[in-house]
């Protein structure tokens, strides 16, 4: 293992402790730390250096971890204090206790349930020897964040202790949530404001909330990074603008960034006016970090006045005495978002006794539950689902193909959660989204510009659409023997060359996959702007089947299809964006002649796009990949401005043809709980996802044995060097700022939740690590691998336990290998066979079915194919023929030229190396002869490939 969990929540912390920022000056006893109890005056140990922290990539990204670990660890240590009978001279010699408590001091701050105050009633019952209290104090703290008991009360040092006593350990089932309030107010009113909460809550309200109460805009923007519980926020005006805790400079630059561009200059001197600009830029602040988050207005005077022009930013305004409407307006709100129409309309179909005589003998168990032979389909099923089994389209189930009532609902419920303009549910997978979307956006003929790399659905729609297929190359990695992802200036430069060839009106969408297979990650808002700059009414495709836990937290949101489509319509709506794109038009197009600039003029700029472009943006998701959803619940996301002025029922089409008339609705609900699950506590899933992939990373990187054997790729290994402006290689081990900023300014960034682990001192291949090391002896299942790494992925459910039990077997198997006397296994990899040849680029279509060659210029073929005619003519058995690896190797070395007649998938890496019409190389002959996969679709290894015969040939067969 890599060490005890309190060494690394203690050196290094997100938090520094630093004087109470509402509660008046720190208690004495929690300040007065013995000088030789191994902490600074600041309660920690000095900070490491840089070089220190770059062999030591241990920095938590989040605070949820530290939080609890502090609190266990305080049980753990005072309850042994406590049975040994221990003094403070004990605590004062243990300094882990000290620095937990004034890490926990600041941390409560922004989090709800227990506040400052609580922190330092333990500190003075630590120092006055009153262990027993103390524990029983931390034992409510530690139940809590475990969820065994939910007190009522935090801050209840003003009530008597048979009030106390009345609340200890009382439980709630209730779903708890925590409101952040923004105001500076002093500790009586604290109080006062929490006592005013437990006034208003009703044994009948569904939910209990909490106030986190914080003096300042900075600690508003701190809670909204490190606190997922929070739901909604009050800004009331008497906030100050920066911060009295001493943070750590990761969180310190954290809120800088997110300030950024909003933050009033501390030179502005105060007035009435200032007063509501400070209050409008925190809340566009807060928005812009979790637009999840409702935001409220509470006012004095005047607030007719205010609330017309701040309807845009604030749910409600309200007046202080208004703290009953607020609280129903707060728990409205929530119910709103915990609605779930399709799961609740079918869960009271299965109570409500029904008839059947329709389809679907198993609907309400009729063929199961009185069956002698199949009986234990209902023992291990469990008999809700067969009573929810249901062919009925009509009433409260509704029909997902024209949907009028629960399911349009739930739709319209997660176009909101992941900020769409409308959202369709799709119960047969994201392979069967990306074919409508291809349907729905493509005529016949018409260029799609595609990362050849894309998931075989993609190759599969182009087939059926018609379209005419423009491969765009990835940047390879053959290192590992898989690709990355399309460099922005290989597009922007494909659509210069068909802009000179006269051919751009032809091109009509891009589709790419954000992020990819092996995490890396796109900038959409990017990509989009430039790439319209050149063609304004292009539509775009994002195949985020990886990326849909993305949206839920502040900084992945960024790189969304849907965030990046909101961003670049208000941008462009903007006077400040008009002048730009004048400007630039300047330098892009000759005034006299009107003759654009060179291409390596429009390489070399950032190029805007017209304030007219036309927003088109589409993202299929595999909901069921990355949140909770059952197999094949996916979505599409539409934010398309011309989706009602004719698109739409070109979608509604295409969406017909491609879903069944008989939905299964258990992955209907399915879809509409998940939406709800992540509007609820999405951020909190996700901060905790990419903090243990981290706890990964650094726990291969760090234990001798493991890195001996096993290595964590990087951005320096996943994405050169010209693609990346900040140095870090991990970002998010490094802390919150530097995520954000490598997030905000790298073209590509790798998602932290996949770490992929260089296997090569193993001495096996991907494929038998996987399936006979991981799966077989430790039932550990892994997606992907390719020929010298393992892809590990964490999602919103992995545990600590399971990072732990993890890394347990990565130990045993690195001793394993690394045992001289242990014999390796057949499948070894020897040296040569060890070194892939190079990932084969997309070599070209044959010319039948090429785009033809330009007679001004046969050098500047554009590179579009024709899909379909190849496929049929490959299905035609007189027109194909079978040739073994060896004798088609014979034929191109000779100077032949044969043509795939269909898709080869080989899995991994998982796309198509050939297609049908493409020209076969020695390349791809090479790459596919390196393989040892165990899958490869379109290939029988006891025929060979599928050849499409040259005319002559086909008369002679015939």
């Amino acid at each position: 293992m890599t060490g005890t969990d309190s060494d690394e929540y203690s050196a290094q912390a997100s938090f520094m402790p630093g004087p109470s920022a509402a509660g008046g000056a720190p208690r004495k006893r929690l300040d007065s730390i013995p000088s030789d109890s191994g902490v600074s005056d600041s309660g920690f140990r000095s900070r490491p250096k840089q070089s220190q922290l770059e062999r030591d990539p241990g920095m938590p990204a989040s605070t949820w971890r530290l939080r609890s670990d502090a609190w266990e660890y305080l049980k753990f240590a005072i309850k042994r204090l406590a049975i040994s009978g221990g003094d403070f001279s004990m605590i004062a010699a243990d300094g882990e206790v000290w620095r937990s408590l004034r890490s926990l001091k600041t941390i409560e701050l922004y989090w709800g349930g227990f506040g400052q105050r609580y922190v330092e009633d333990i500190a003075e019952l630590l120092s006055d020897g009153e262990f027993d209290r103390a524990h029983d104090m931390i034992t409510r703290a530690v139940n809590r964040l475990r969820g065994n008991t939910v007190p009522d009360v935090a801050e209840d040092d003003h009530l008597n202790e048979d009030e106390r006593a009345e609340h200890k350990d009382r439980q709630d089932p209730r779903p708890r949530f925590e409101v952040l309030i923004v105001d500076e107010t002093t500790e009586g009113g604290r109080d006062e404001l929490h006592t005013d909460l437990l006034k208003l809550r009703n044994a009948s309200d569904q939910f209990i909330y909490d106030y986190v109460i914080v003096p300042t805009a900075d600690d508003a923007v701190v809670a909204a990074l490190t606190n997922p519980n929070l739901l909604a926020c009050v800004i009331r005006p008497g906030f100050t603008d920066h911060t009295r805790e001493v943070l750590s400079r990761d969180l310190r630059n954290a809120v800088a960034l997110a300030h950024e561009g909003t933050a009033m200059s501390p030179t502005t001197p105060m007035s009435p006016l200032n007063s509501v600009r400070r209050v409008l830029r925190l809340a566009d602040t807060l928005a812009g970090l979790r637009p999840e988050l409702d935001l409220y207005l509470m006012a004095g005077a005047h607030i007719e006045n205010l609330a017309g022009a701040l309807t845009h930013r604030f749910r409600r305004v309200f007046r202080r005495e208004d703290q009953f409407e607020l609280h129903l307006s707060l728990l409205r709100r929530v119910q709103h978002l915990y609605d779930t129409p399709f799961f609740t309309a079918i869960r009271e179909h299965a109570r409500r006794p029904a008839g059947v005589f329709h389809a679907l003998p198993i609907s309400r168990g009729g063929s199961v539950v009185g069956s002698k032979w199949i009986s234990d389909f209902v023992d291990f099923y469990g008999l809700n689902l067969l009573l929810a089994e249901t062919s009925a389209t009509s009433g409260e189930l509704d029909s997902l193909l024209a949907p009028v009532g629960s399911i349009k609902k739930a739709q319209s419920l997660a176009a909101r959660a992941f900020g769409a303009k409308r959202t369709y549910f799709v119960t047969n997978g994201t392979s069967t989204a990306n074919k409508i979307v291809h349907q729905a956006v493509v005529s016949p003929d018409e260029v799609v510009m595609v990362d050849r790399n894309c998931h075989k659905s993609h190759h599969h729609a182009l087939m059926l659409t018609g379209a005419r297929t423009a491969y765009l190359e990835a940047y390879p990695l053959n290192d590992v023997a898989f690709y990355g992802a399309v460099p922005l200036n290989r597009i922007k430069q494909l659509l210069l060359d068909y802009r000179a060839a006269g051919r751009l009106d032809e091109v009509r969408m891009i589709t790419l996959t954000n992020c990819t297979f092996d995490g890396i990650v796109y900038d959409p808002e990017k990509v989009m702007a430039e790439c319209l700059a050149i063609k304004s009414d292009l539509v775009f495709l994002w195949d985020e089947a990886w990326f849909a836990f993305a949206r839920f937290h502040p900084v992945t949101r960024k790189r969304t299809a849907m965030v990046a489509a909101e961003h670049l319509e208000d941008r462009l709506a903007t006077d400040a964006h008009a002048t730009a794109y004048r400007e630039q038009q300047k330098r892009l197009f000759d005034e006299e002649t009107g003759e654009p600039a060179s291409d390596e003029v429009w390489l070399n700029e950032t190029l805007l796009p017209p304030p007219d472009s036309t927003i088109r943006v589409y993202a299929t998701q595999s909901t069921h990949k990355t949140l909770t959803a059952l197999r094949q619940g996916s979505m599409i996301h539409v934010y398309d401005q011309e989706f009602a002025y004719g698109a739409e029922e070109s979608f509604h089409e295409a969406y017909m043809t491609h879903t069944s008339t008989s939905p299964n609705y258990q992955i209907l609900a399915s879809l509409d709980l998940g939406r709800r699950q992540v509007e609820m506590e999405g951020f909190a899933l996700v901060q905790k996802q990419l903090d243990l992939a981290m706890s990964l990373a650094s726990a291969v990187s760090r234990h001798p044995l493991l890195k001996k054997t096993f290595r964590v790729l990087t951005a320096a290994d996943l994405i050169p060097e010209e693609y990346r402006e900040t140095e870090r290689t991990m970002p998010l081990r490094d802390g919150l700022a530097t995520f954000w900023n490598a997030w905000e300014k790298d073209e590509f960034v790798v998602d932290p939740s996949r770490i992929t682990v260089e296997i090569s001192g193993t001495g096996v291949d991907g494929d038998t690590f996987k399936h006979e090391h991981l799966m077989d002896r430790y039932g550990i299942q892994v997606n992907k691998t390719s020929r010298n790494t393992v892809l590990f992925m964490t999602n919103i459910g992995t545990s600590r336990s399971s990072i732990a039990y993890l890394i347990e077997v990565l130990v045993k198997l690195a001793g394993k290998f690394n045992d001289p006397h242990e014999i390796r296994s057949q499948d070894a990899l020897t040296e040569p066979a060890a070194v892939m040849p190079p990932l084969p680029d997309f070599s070209a279509f044959a010319p039948e079915y090429a785009a033809e060659v330009p007679a001004a210029d046969p050098a500047k073929q554009l590179p579009d194919g024709d899909l379909r005619t190849a496929y049929y003519a490959g299905l035609r058995r007189w027109n194909i023929e079978h040739v073994l690896p060896h004798e088609l190797r014979r034929r191109v070395e000779s100077g032949d030229v044969p043509v795939s007649a269909g898709f080869v998938t080989p899995y991994p890496p998982g796309f198509p190396v050939l297609v049908p019409g493409q020209v076969i190389t020695a390349e791809v002959l090479d790459f596919m002869s390196a393989l040892d996969t165990r899958e490869i679709h379109g290939y029988d290894p006891r025929l060979g490939y599928r050849v499409i015969l040259k005319k002559d040939q086909v008369e002679s067969k015939k």
